[in-house]
């Protein structure tokens, strides 16, 4: 397996199909697992931290038109400005991560409270030097977007979970940010997404991150060691 691939992939696997939104894996056989999103909103399809594919458009025509591009976390500029200069939309970014706005060939607009539009609310997860994240979370829908701070790839789980903390957040897990919401659904930006009692995967994610991070390392050691 490689850790990640490049180029824009020809052979996705759609995940997380639902009222509301369709998932895809781009690269199903990195380990990554980068995981990215199309919303169906009152606005109009948002596509949320892309990683591009020969198969996207047609995805997203199943949906209404594409009114733009989200990304969620500094270091999820993926294919972002190329699905959006293809679609004649910007890209939005969440005021934390502003910064970054130089960094798109295609125009950009930033937004805080909520996506323009939408009921999807932009909540703070991360904003360190280092870690900018941001989730997005409908509470109407009880559809939450997490890029990276909680995952389904392998190296996020510990043994038995369905929804793990990052590795490098496993002793610091949002747990203000997080720790209140009633998803039914988490959708994430590695592996695929949590369709039914996301509540429980997610709290059980939270309040059990510091104790099996143990188990998690041990597990995932392979991924770190050299071959």
């Amino acid at each position: 397996m490689t850790l990640k691939r490049e180029g824009r992939a020809s052979e996705p696997r759609t995940v997380n199909r639902f009222d509301g939104g369709v998932s895809w894996i781009a690269f199903p056989d990195e380990e990554m697992e980068r995981a990215s999103h199309a919303l169906a909103t009152e606005a109009g399809t948002f596509v949320v931290d892309p990683v591009d594919t020969t198969e996207l458009d047609d995805l997203l025509s199943e949906l209404d038109e594409v009114a733009g591009v989200v990304v969620l976390l500094d270091r999820h500029k993926r294919d972002a400005a190329a699905v959006a200069r293809r679609h004649d939309v910007p890209v939005y970014l969440p005021s934390e991560l502003r910064g970054m706005a130089g960094e798109f060939d295609a125009p950009i607009e930033t937004f805080s409270g909520t996506l323009p539009g939408t009921d999807f609310r932009a909540i703070t997860v991360v904003d360190t030097p280092l870690w900018h994240e941001v989730a997005l979370w409908d509470e109407g829908r009880r559809t939450l977007v997490v890029p990276e701070s909680v995952g389904t790839a392998e190296y996020f789980l510990a043994p038995g979970e369905r929804l793990g903390v990052h590795p490098t957040r496993r002793l610091l897990p949002p747990r203000k940010a997080l720790g209140d919401l009633e998803p039914e659904r988490v959708l994430v930006g590695h592996g695929e997404g949590v369709m039914n009692d996301g509540t429980s995967a997610l709290a059980d994610a939270l309040s059990g991150s510091r104790s099996r991070a143990p188990s998690l390392y041990a597990h995932t050691a392979r991924y770190f060691l050299p071959i």
